[in-house]
């Protein structure tokens, strides 16, 4: 499978299952869809077959270039065929058999310290932090349980990984450090490290979370939208006043603290901010290198939810986006935009191209009171509780249903170039909008291709300058 475009004036071609990335010149550009379609009718991969074919079909008449010019441009498109960077066979397919019968052990939990809040962000997908259900902030008795499952079904794994999430986590601090004492006194008796992470609103933010952050954390999410107004408009109080200029300090002073580093900004764009590249821009401007601002998900009832005419403005501005960064970086102010980054030569291994974050095996969200669920956007729906964290996981039936969900298991990502990059998009976001962790949300889908492309694009401008 080939996939071609045209981006800030380079010709790329991007193999799907080689995941060899082209900048070519228009006349390879060109014959490169031809051959293929040639090439899959049955016509021989040598230069004076694929000419005949062409002279045949009265495909050399239409071309605007000389058989000299053709000739040569064949001859460089079978050479990348040869090498198998080009029209390379999908070798994942088979694998994907073994893949589902691999051995389930769980690398990461996401620690719901805190089903409370102290924001009332209007897209929160869990109620204001109470994932539609009852206020709680988890014991340390019921963390330090969690933390036991999790090296105790980890297998021979080393590294293991724990995001303290919520609601607002900060509202419970002290568990908060309470569990990380304890799991890095189950480091050498088990042979394991912990990765801790704390996701943030930064209203509770003060010196002493700082120290600790720096001293613990090996990264850390801080919400932020934008933009003043965007920010405000979404994220208030729940006395409805806004809280940028009360985080905002505490945001720079941290990610400062850091090095830059281990550390992002997250924000939501939403229907109100269709221009979020001018978020990404503020952000930036405000001395931040690490940002994510991704597409809010919500129902087509929720006022500030994306819709379908919103996709032609959206996939443009990605597109400005891409831009606007390389700008920024020829100017000496680099900036990591989280959707833009993507490596061309090694990635994510085989298991991670096919399925994915791993919720529901490797994966799973624990509730306050020590529930298993297969990621924190499952939480709250009874459907999907796993388990617990003194018992284990009980319904092996939802496991096996999310080991099995991969992408030759989805039927609109078997076309799609993306596939391997995405790897079949979010699991919840399917179920949410079609009942099922097998479908693709499809606005999703759209926007997710528009970043592989510009995040291929802003790699063949670098090399362009290297």
């Amino acid at each position: 499978m080939v996939h071609q475009y045209k981006n800030n004036g380079y010709n790329i071609v991007l193999d799907v299952n080689s995941g060899a990335v082209h900048v070519v010149d228009d006349i390879v550009y060109d014959l490169i869809e031809l051959v293929e379609r040639l090439l899959e009718r049955g016509c021989k991969p040598e230069r004076g077959a694929l000419e005949n074919r062409m002279a045949e079909c009265g495909l050399m008449e239409n071309l605007p270039y000389n058989k000299e010019e053709t000739g040569e441009a064949l001859e460089e498109i079978l050479e990348l065929k040869e090498a198998g960077m080009l029209y390379a066979p999908d070798l994942y397919e088979d694998y994907i058999g073994d893949f589902k019968k691999r051995e389930t052990v769980v690398k990461a939990l996401c620690l719901h310290i805190a089903h409370d809040c102290n924001l009332a962000c209007r897209y929160c997908f869990a109620g204001e932090g109470e994932y539609h259900g009852r206020k709680a902030l988890m014991s340390l008795e019921t963390g330090k349980k969690a933390l036991d499952f999790l090296v105790a079904n980890s297998g021979s794994r080393v590294n293991l990984e724990v995001d303290f999430f919520g609601g607002e986590p900060l509202l419970n601090w002290q568990v908060v450090k309470g569990l990380v004492a304890y799991g890095r006194s189950l480091e050498e008796p088990n042979h394991k490290k912990f990765r801790f992470t704390l996701t943030t609103n930064g209203v509770l933010l003060d010196d002493e979370v700082m120290e600790f952050v720096n001293k613990e954390m090996a990264n850390v999410v801080l919400s932020i939208d934008g933009r003043k107004e965007v920010h405000d408009r979404m994220r208030p109080h729940r006395g409805g006043q806004g809280s940028y200029e009360e985080i905002v300090p505490k945001f720079r002073k941290l990610a400062d603290s850091r090095g830059q580093a281990n550390y992002y900004v997250r924000g939501t764009f939403t229907h109100n901010n269709l221009d979020f590249a001018e978020d990404v821009a503020h952000l930036a401007d405000l001395g931040f290198e690490q940002i994510s601002v991704e597409p809010v998900v919500a129902q087509p009832t929720d006022d500030y939810a994306l819709r379908e005419e919103d996709l032609y403005k959206l996939l443009t501005e990605y597109d400005r986006l891409a831009v606007e960064l390389l700008e920024r970086r020829k100017a000496g102010h680099p900036v990591n935009f989280f959707h833009f980054m993507i490596d061309l030569e090694g990635g994510p291994c085989v298991a991670k191209r096919l399925s994915g974050c791993g919720s529901g095996t490797e994966y799973l969200a624990v509730t306050p009171w020590g529930d298993l669920y297969p990621c924190h956007q499952f939480v709250g729906n009874e459907e999907f509780l796993m388990g617990n964290v003194e018992e284990g996981v009980k319904r092996t039936d939802i496991q096996e249903e999310f080991k099995s969900c991969n992408v030759y298991a989805k039927e609109k990502c078997k076309n799609c170039f993306a596939k391997f990059y995405c790897s079949g998009g979010c699991a919840a976001n399917s179920y949410n909008f079609h009942g099922n962790i097998n479908d693709a949300y499809d606005l999703g889908c759209e926007l997710q291709r528009k970043r592989v492309e510009c995040a291929i694009m802003i790699k063949a401008a670098l090399a362009e300058e290297a």
